[in-house]
């Protein structure tokens, strides 16, 4: 049986409630993995292109985040209802879905605004 041509990546990961970082997990990432399988098997894909359940993306902040291989592109604040339009768009249609991609600044580095937020909210007085 011939690879995959395409992975995607979804975090499931689970962290305690209280865990100022937040998780996947907590924001709808099994229903958003769930959809991305029904999607592509809806479409007959399911044996070129792979959604796999992932570990700690390290992009908690964007929750629920993807990420699709080869070509590397971040997706973030993932719903079940967005699923369709990245598979119809960039899966299929080779358009990645510019609305719902992290901005280069939001990947791996502490320049996300995202971050900056938590953090500044983090240190606020309750």
């Amino acid at each position: 049986m011939p690879g995959f041509e395409r992975h995607v990546f979804i975090c499931t990961n689970e962290r305690a409630a209280e865990h100022p970082r937040g998780c996947c997990s907590s924001k709808q990432a099994a229903a958003v993995r769930a959809a991305f399988k029904a999607a592509l098997k809806e479409r007959g894909l399911s044996r070129v292109i792979r959604p796999n359940g992932a570990g700690c993306l390290d992009q908690c902040e964007h929750g629920v985040c993807a990420v699709v291989y080869p070509e590397g592109t971040w997706y973030g604040f993932l719903t079940p209802e967005d699923v369709p339009e990245i598979v119809r768009e960039h899966l299929v249609g080779g358009r990645p879905v510019a609305r719902l991609q992290l901005p280069e600044g939001c990947v791996n580095t502490a320049r996300c605004a995202h971050k900056r937020l938590l953090r500044q909210n983090a240190k606020a007085p309750e």
